[in-house]
């Protein structure tokens, strides 16, 4: 992964999508990133699912992060671990914040910003909290959370670097 480029829009994949993954990966702008999650995949179909996401991710010159303990061919950087390559991670409160970018994180997705169907039962930030919670931190923020493009812009001026989402792809 190039230092230089740190992509604003992110695709956050999960087994909810279903062959949605396909149209997403599509509507994701050239440039854009994917934290590959797929948790309750099994092994075997998860190793071949990252394989065809990996293909298209290189074709759209998408930026590919891997999610969970497997170790695929094929990555920019590795979501919530250490690794290679991008060290990104999810955070959801200050404490989490501090952890994470000593540990290393270089891209912060916090959540969840507005309500969201990922985590229903998860208590929304909000623009205030959010703000509040990446207020001065020298690592670039990606707001996650019923995120959209419109929501996004509305946050631009808290100094946020990107948007992540799933549904919004969709």
């Amino acid at each position: 992964m190039r230092r230089r480029h740190l992509p604003r829009t992110w695709l956050m994949t999960d087994e909810r999508m279903g062959e949605g993954l396909w149209s997403a990966l599509r509507r994701l702008p050239a440039g854009s990133g994917i934290v590959f999650r797929h948790y309750a995949t099994p092994y075997a179909e998860r190793r071949r699912l990252f394989a065809e996401v990996a293909r298209i991710a290189r074709a759209r010159r998408l930026v590919l992060v891997r999610a969970g303990p497997d170790r695929f061919a094929r990555e920019d950087g590795v979501h919530g671990r250490r690794g290679r390559g991008l060290r990104t991670a999810s955070v959801h409160s200050r404490g989490e914040v501090v952890c994470a970018v000593r540990g290393g994180a270089q891209l912060l997705f916090v959540s969840p910003v507005f309500a969201t169907r990922s985590h229903p039962d998860a208590a929304a930030l909000g623009r205030t909290r959010f703000g509040l919670l990446i207020r001065g931190l020298g690592v670039p923020v990606i707001a996650l959370g019923g995120m959209t493009a419109r929501r996004f812009a509305g946050l631009r001026s808290l100094n946020v670097h990107g948007w992540a989402a799933i549904d919004a792809w969709l």
